[in-house]
């Protein structure tokens, strides 16, 4: 017996969620298993929480069934609260924060402490190690989470900013998502419709060309995404947000998540000392805001596909930590019995949902529009997991990915 190690699991069934310890004995095939993670993969359901994992797995593969993001071998827990003064629950820029650069900030704020200071994020340090780096998002490849990890700014809603920042100071290898808006200036609607009420607005001219000129290949549709070779890449999807939002919206992206994160898998595995990337699936937390369930569902499909699609890709590349998290939680979603007498009164009941494999049929009760501040669950697989295996602060989720990689 060459040592002992505590396996925590985290399962989610139905909504409800059961820790167990067990002691277990390492063997001659885990020595072998790398020690260091030489590539960082951090996958981000933007607002999901227990309720939205367990809608999507009953949803999906019924009762006894089980997602992907959920057969990952290390669970825990995750706790999202921000230090700002007036308010309690978290918002994206904060959360996503802290899990960036392991300092809590106020809400609004993107890669920096709370009085006002840029603090250096994860993917700033792979960068500074000679790694390639990327961020991939269905969400504005400007919005709050992504930039936390590549950007430093007051406010959020900075985004033309943010932009400026990646191609002329960070630099990642790979972004792609929507959110042209921000990259081009007033007068040029860029490549999508806009809708009445948005139009683009940089205040630093075309920053797409400014990014041309500084050695990325722009990329506008699917079709250029799958056939272009270059290693330093933007690609822009959508004129906002890729998610149609709204209580009927539907969640249909211009180009999948899979398929952008299949593309700069390729691209950033190129790098032979590694890579950080970002993957984000923001139509969780926006269908989650709208009250919609069957767009959740939907949402969750492409995540589950995507971290599928990952999985394959750590198979042949067991020194990847892998971590699937939720930022926070958003619509105080819980999963019951369907019950039409209580659906003809409560108006925040949705159904009914089928669940594969049975006649039944179950509901969903939404408690607000607005984030909530539940703990988010968190799986991993990869070098550096074990250490996620418990209840922790979203900053701790940081000293893990840097332990990891022993940077």
């Amino acid at each position: 017996m060459r040592g002992l190690a505590l396996a925590v699991a985290l399962t989610v069934l139905g909504g409800s969620t059961a820790v167990a310890v067990a002691q277990t004995t390492k063997g001659p095939e885990e020595d072998k298993r790398p020690r260091v993670a030489k590539n960082i993969i951090y996958i981000q359901g933007d607002g999901m929480g227990i309720g939205q994992r367990a809608l999507i797995r009953l949803a999906l593969k019924g009762r006894y069934g089980e997602l992907e993001l959920n057969k990952l071998p290390v669970a825990g827990l995750v706790r999202t609260t921000s230090v700002d003064p007036h308010e309690l629950v978290t918002d994206s820029a904060a959360s996503s924060t802290a899990l960036a650069t392991g300092v809590k900030t106020r809400n609004g704020m993107v890669g920096m402490d709370p009085k006002g200071r840029p603090v250096e994020t994860i993917l700033e340090k792979f960068k500074q190690a000679g790694k390639s780096t990327g961020l991939v998002t269905t969400a504005t490849i400007t919005g709050a989470s992504p930039a936390a990890f590549a950007s430093h700014v007051r406010s959020r809603d900075m985004q033309s900013d943010i932009a400026k920042q990646y191609i002329e100071n960070v630099r990642p290898d790979v972004l792609l998502g929507g959110g042209e808006n921000w990259w081009f200036p007033k007068g040029n609607p860029g490549q999508f419709p806009d809708k009445p009420d948005e139009g683009s607005q940089s205040p630093y001219g075309n920053l797409v060309e400014k990014a041309q000129r500084s050695g990325y290949t722009y990329v506008r549709n699917a079709a250029e995404l799958q056939t272009t070779r270059s290693n330093r890449l933007l690609g822009l999807f959508a004129n906002e947000d890729m998610v149609d939002y709204g209580p009927d919206g539907k969640y249909a992206p211009r180009v999948p998540l899979q398929q952008m994160a299949r593309k700069a898998l390729d691209v950033l595995a190129k790098n032979p000392k590694g890579f950080f990337l970002y993957l984000e699936e923001e139509g969780i937390d926006g269908l989650s805001h709208d009250n919609n369930a069957r767009g959740v569902i939907d949402a969750g499909r492409g995540l589950d596909t995507t971290v599928a699609e990952v999985m394959r890709f750590v198979a042949q590349h067991p020194d990847t930590l892998v971590i699937i998290n939720g930022d926070h939680e958003t619509g105080g979603l819980s999963v019951q019995d369907w019950d039409t007498d209580e659906q003809k009164t409560d108006p925040r009941q949705e159904g009914p949902f089928s669940v594969p494999g049975s006649n039944l049929k179950f509901g969903v009760d939404w408690t607000t529009n607005s984030h909530s501040g539940t703990d988010t669950p968190l799986t991993a697989a990869g070098p550096g997991s074990d250490r996620l295996a418990r209840v922790q602060d979203n900053t701790e989720v940081y000293q893990a990915m840097l332990a990891a990689a022993r940077l």
